[in-house]
């Protein structure tokens, strides 16, 4: 695996499921983290220029789910089902993306 590799692995690792101030900040974190990885990704060749786009719009759906969970008028049930989703999804993204990324023959 190459360390880019490695790093979507630990980042998956990380993503946390239940709602929290702490959990906030570390999928917080964590898309920052990906954003970045996958900005380094995009620019590997062009394959991957093409094919990364679908993921930073899903970056951008998961950062509103997630800014959506900490809403002060939304109850404590939605702010769960909200981080579950935002969580879920990103979990989603990040499997897809290690996938497509696990293709040695693209990696060129």
């Amino acid at each position: 695996m190459t360390s880019t590799a490695n790093a979507l692995q630990d980042l998956f690792n990380r993503i946390p499921r239940r709602h929290s101030v702490e959990n906030v900040q570390e999928i917080n974190a964590i898309l920052t983290e990906y954003e970045d990885l996958l900005i380094s990704i995009e620019a590997e060749n062009s394959f991957y220029e093409e094919n990364t786009p679908p993921f930073f719009d899903e970056l951008e759906l998961v950062r509103s789910t997630i800014k959506n969970s900490t809403n002060n008028k939304t109850s404590k049930k939605m702010k769960d089902n909200l981080f579950d989703e935002g969580s879920g999804n990103l979990k989603d993204s990040m499997q897809a993306l290690i996938a497509l990324y696990s293709d040695v023959s693209r990696n060129r």
